[in-house]
């Protein structure tokens, strides 16, 4: 029997853009403290399909510098690539110092995606669950900071999500062949992730589930778990002061009429024209 998520008031919007943009201004103050330490951050995100873990990378990253902050989102592996270490190709995407690195879905597809859809061999399965725990203590000991969020939704929701998609023309592209099987294999996937938790829920790397079947709901407690996990401090911001621009020299810009310039398409627009403000149907 699947156990029901438990129902929750729904969260204010005006609340929840509040309290989020306190959040984001706190990330801020995060990535400025592991640019000035030298820290490096690395956080794994995986889920369900259609459990939010992309949209939360989003509001994360959203005022960030990126080249601090780079979302790692890898495609299917290249032949060359099926041949190395299986951890090869991530250990290549790990941060330097003074950085953070999301990892959109990560060494894990070994243990969800690849294991239920027969994408790896049951001995290459094994060997990963061996292997990872290994792994992720060698990224700590070396002073990686390594966090690991599963976003956790309903069948249910997954259903109504995916449904959405249908419809959505800006959601659309969501939706793989990979993700609509996930429908008819969603035993398998609990069964593959039960098996996985067992393995590599370690003390140095627990997992950290996600309530998702409110995503706005999600974001807030995420991040500000992140937040409160990592012993970040405020560095002092030095002082700075625009410097007085020059006098001219006797520069004159080049006539308009000689550069092509885009046309005004903006001035085009009308009122009657505009359409409503597009609405994320999954929030």
């Amino acid at each position: 029997m699947i156990e029901k998520p438990p129902k929750l008031p729904k969260l204010r919007n005006d609340v929840y853009e509040a309290e989020l943009l306190r959040l984001q201004a706190e990330l801020v103050e995060l990535q400025e403290w592991v640019k000035a330490t030298g820290a490096r951050i690395v956080i794994v995100f995986e889920g369900r399909d259609a459990a939010g873990k992309g949209g939360a990378i989003k509001r994360i990253t959203e005022y960030l510098n990126p080249r601090v902050a780079q979302i790692v989102a890898l495609p299917a592996p290249t032949e060359r690539e099926r041949t190395q270490w299986y951890f090869q190709r991530y250990i290549a995407h790990l941060p330097a110092a003074g950085e953070i690195r999301l990892f959109d879905r990560s060494w894990y597809n070994r243990g969800g995606v690849e294991r239920v859809m027969g994408y790896c061999t049951p001995d290459e399965h094994q060997r990963f669950l061996r292997q990872c725990p290994t792994f992720e203590r060698a990224l700590i000991e070396d002073g990686i900071i390594l966090r690991k969020y599963w976003f956790s939704v309903s069948d249910r929701q997954q259903q109504k999500r995916f449904r959405s998609r249908l419809t959505d023309p800006m959601r659309r592209w969501k939706l793989s062949p990979t993700d609509l099987e996930s429908l008819t294999r969603w035993e398998a996937y609990s069964r593959a992730k039960d098996e996985m938790f067992v393995h590599t829920d370690i003390p140095e790397a627990r997992w950290n589930v996600v309530e998702a079947e409110d995503k706005k709901r999600a974001r807030l407690n995420m991040i500000a778990h992140l937040l409160s996990s990592i012993p970040y401090e405020h560095v002092p911001h030095l002082e700075i002061v625009l410097p007085e621009r020059p006098p001219s020299t006797g520069y004159q810009r080049t006539a308009r009429s000689l550069q092509h310039e885009v046309p005004d398409y903006a001035a085009t627009l009308t009122r009657k024209a505009v359409e409503p403000a597009y609405v994320d149907p999954e929030d």
